[in-house]
């Protein structure tokens, strides 16, 4: 005998957006969003279909270790080709980041 179920089929499961459009192969779903001035196609990423790779997180310069669900974000003029793979966080907090700039040890902090 299988558990009772205390809630009908469908209540209470995440929705995708009206915008968003289900990828299948991918386990997540794909929208586009304006960042920058630019249009971006924005993928997420279930943590199962990541498994054994692993990628470097733009917003933080972090590893993304494999099986974490995480962010793909592309610039749709530019093609898949400069896909890159965010925290799910890190592409959240993208607008409230500064740019990290790479100093020598002896230049001034200003």
């Amino acid at each position: 005998m299988s558990p009772r179920r205390n809630r009908p089929k469908g209540v209470g499961e995440p929705r995708a957006s009206a915008d968003a459009e289900p990828s299948g192969r991918y386990g997540g779903f794909q929208s586009a969003e304006t960042w920058q001035g630019e249009q971006w196609s924005v993928r997420h990423v279930a943590g199962a279909s990541s498994m054994g790779k692993r990628y470097r997180c733009p917003g933080c310069d972090q590893e993304i270790p494999s099986g974490l669900a995480h962010v793909v974000a592309w610039p749709e003029h530019s093609g898949v080709d400069e896909r890159r793979h965010w925290h799910k966080a890190c592409w959240n907090a993208k607008d409230r980041r500064t740019t990290r700039v790479q100093r020598s040890r002896n230049a001034p902090r200003y």
